[in-house]
């Protein structure tokens, strides 16, 4: 198996690593001191500020803005510059925000909230599943339960993370709510952030890893509430379990 990393995208590559562009650099790292509060909300800020600031062309930061305008991060206003906004107005699913808030000082509030999030709709949509998963899905999930286990074992926790974001994707696509699908990667950045951020046990949990097989045999066989009951209880022990990290780090 490719084993999958995260891009700058926010979609799953496999092993060759590429360079990211001096646009990507200069995006994430505007968007980055954004997030973190470093260019704080209502600030203007003059491209050829940023420019000098990253050692790269007006042209490149201003391709970057671009994408954080579409993001509502910044705004940019004539004869004023890029005006930082506030907090409330990010497009809060967007991969990247989720990426930025995961990698500065409000790490464990944005998994918290997501970890809220995903309380609310992967345990329905573990019961929708029951009900509408094909049966590529079907098996899908449970060959992703049985990757979990296999590498849950050894361990090795990026190719953990890898089946984990597999079943997790897979599990809101097989939920036939497009909306529920939306969110998929969503739950890739929040899994991976997890990982790449020491916010998972050294061992993954047995618990952890047996209710995930669980949750693709109740799907598999149709028990609509099985697959719900053990989603809700996968969410909360993921949410203990960096509690507990966080506190002891």
């Amino acid at each position: 198996m490719t084993r999958a990393r995260t891009g700058q995208d926010g979609t799953m590559n496999g092993d060759v690593a590429v360079a990211p562009s001096l646009h990507e650099q200069a995006l994430d790292a505007i968007g980055q001191a954004v997030v973190d509060g470093e260019l704080p909300p209502g600030e203007p800020v003059l491209l050829e500020n940023l420019s000098g600031r990253l050692g790269v062309s007006r042209t490149v930061v201003r391709e970057a803005v671009r994408v954080l305008e579409s993001m509502n991060l910044v705004r940019s206003r004539r004869r004023v510059g890029v005006v930082v906004l506030p907090p409330s107005e990010w497009t809060v699913f967007n991969p990247r925000v989720i990426r930025w808030r995961l990698s500065g000082p409000g790490r464990l509030d944005q998994l918290s909230s997501i970890s809220q999030l995903r309380r609310g709709i992967e345990p329905l949509a573990a019961r929708l599943a029951a009900t509408n998963a094909d049966e590529a899905q079907a098996q899908a999930l449970s060959s992703a339960a049985a990757g979990m286990a296999m590498t849950a074992r050894v361990p090795d926790l990026l190719a953990y993370l890898d089946h984990d974001v597999t079943f997790h994707t897979t599990l809101l696509r097989a939920s036939g709510n497009e909306m529920f699908a939306a969110l998929a990667p969503v739950v890739s950045e929040v899994l991976a952030g997890r990982t790449h951020h020491q916010l998972m046990p050294a061992r993954p949990e047995p618990v952890a890893v047996q209710l995930h097989a669980t949750v693709a045999s109740a799907i598999a066989t149709g028990d609509a509430h099985a697959a719900e009951i053990a989603m809700r209880e996968i969410v909360d022990e993921a949410q203990t379990a960096m509690e507990q990290i966080a506190t002891e780090g």
